[in-house]
């Protein structure tokens, strides 16, 4: 399965995308699924560091979910 980013670029699970969560980060995309239908389809990223992801909101964290349409390839 595959996903388009913000400038509507082909994702696929491997890839390295950037995002914005608190700050402007970048995760490595192991799961792409459909998601709710309301936002289109979903990234499930892990962390590129072994601290985790930086910020509030995900600061810690190892993996995530956003939106495919709220990334950019990286």
């Amino acid at each position: 399965m595959t996903a388009q980013d913000d400038q509507g670029n082909e994702i696929k699970t491997g890839d390295v995308v950037g995002f914005k969560s608190d700050i402007e980060q970048g995760g490595l995309v192991t799961r792409i699924s459909q998601g709710n239908g309301y936002g289109g389809k979903e990234l499930t990223l892990k962390a590129l560091g072994d601290c985790g992801f930086s910020g509030d909101y995900i600061g810690g964290q190892e993996t995530t979910t956003v939106l495919a349409s709220e990334c950019w390839a990286d």
